[in-house]
């Protein structure tokens, strides 16, 4: 009897452990999926010419992070480690993200394991074809947040491209982009993907760097079933040498309310690595 009960504890712990690791598997596969897909694109230098049609402060930027001359960029990944709170009264939690994004169909996996008061929460925003989808499960296993629909889409289409900004700039040569100047530190861009379009204001400082990203085109979602349109903007700083460029290690995502800023955001940027199919 005693070894039956064991054996019956042992196949429920592994039942749940396999249930709780299900947003994991799911980010796992399309990782896979995507490095398979990329793996046979043709690979080429990023030269002065590829560059010539952006406006001056988006190519000062790309030759400040080091591009040229390097492989022109068709999937990244990042690790990221930080503090996040899911409302202005909530405590900081420590969170740690895991992501990879490909360029060629756009592909953003974004993974996080968020420590809430010592309780695990694991979420998956997933953003394929122009759809998006956001799930968050307490300790994987218990649904808090479900997120979909026309908005999200266009929400995570900016997130996309903000990341192409931050995380990717070699990327700002895609063809989807279309540039207009602003003045000599600042530039606004449309871009749209699959059926969504959206607009964002970058600046930039005199050396190059760009220094912040805002845009009108996201929605405040807590639960995934409420969209409230509001100013999203994304200050970046601490550049350092990640991996032969120079990239942002800190940036904050705060809400632009009319009442008052809410900062639910702080990243440092621990490793982002570019075609991984060459590792």
């Amino acid at each position: 009897m005693i070894i039956y009960s064991a054996v019956i504890l042992v196949v429920i712990a592994s039942l749940i452990y396999y249930l709780s690791n299900a947003l994991r598997r799911k980010y796992n596969a399309e990782v896979r999926e995507g490095l398979y897909r990329v793996k046979n694109m043709e690979e080429s230098v990023l030269t002065e010419k590829d560059i010539a049609h952006l406006p001056e402060p988006v190519q000062k930027y790309l030759k400040y992070v080091g591009v040229l001359g390097k492989e022109k960029v068709k999937d990244f990944k990042v690790l990221i480690n930080g503090t996040m709170k899911t409302d202005k009264n909530r405590e900081w939690s420590q969170v740690k993200i895991g992501q990879h994004s490909f360029l060629d169909k756009i592909t953003r996996l974004f993974y996080l394991n968020l420590n809430m008061s010592g309780i695990p929460v694991l979420g998956l925003h997933f953003y394929k074809n122009g759809i998006a989808t956001m799930e968050i499960k307490v300790l994987g296993l218990i649904p808090i947040v479900e997120g979909m629909g026309k908005k999200m889409n266009q929400a995570e289409t900016v997130t996309v491209f903000n990341d192409m900004c931050i995380l990717a700039p070699a990327s700002l040569i895609d063809k989807r982009i279309h540039w207009e100047l602003v003045d000599s530190h600042s530039v606004k861009a449309i871009f749209c993907n699959d059926g969504n379009c959206i607009t964002a204001t970058l600046y930039f400082n005199d050396i190059g760097q760009l220094t912040n990203f805002v845009s009108d085109d996201r929605y405040y979602s807590p639960t995934g079933k409420t969209f409230e349109s509001v100013r999203w903007s994304t200050p970046v700083s601490s550049y350092k040498n990640i991996n032969g460029f120079n990239l942002v290690t800190y940036g904050e995502a705060i809400w632009n309310f009319p009442d008052g800023d809410f900062c639910y955001a702080k990243f440092n940027i621990q490793d982002i690595k570019y075609n991984n199919n060459n590792d």
